[in-house]
């Protein structure tokens, strides 16, 4: 599995953490504590390349950073 940039941040007003993969648009997902935002971003993750694949979209690559 390609690996992704994943950014996690805390929303207080709904007392979540929220996380994101930038490279996959609108891919987000949530949870009551970072380790649950994280194993539902790797579900959302699973089922935004899944979908993409069946409709025959182009998946972009995950982003490089160099240091």
């Amino acid at each position: 599995m390609d690996k992704y940039s994943v950014f996690i941040q805390y929303e207080p007003c709904d007392n979540i953490f929220v996380a994101s993969i930038p490279e996959l648009k609108g891919c987000k997902a949530h949870g009551d504590t970072r380790e649950d935002a994280i194993r539902e971003i790797k579900i959302a993750m699973e089922l935004w390349l899944e979908d993409m694949k069946e409709n025959g979209e182009l998946i972009p690559e995950p982003m490089l950073y160099v240091s």
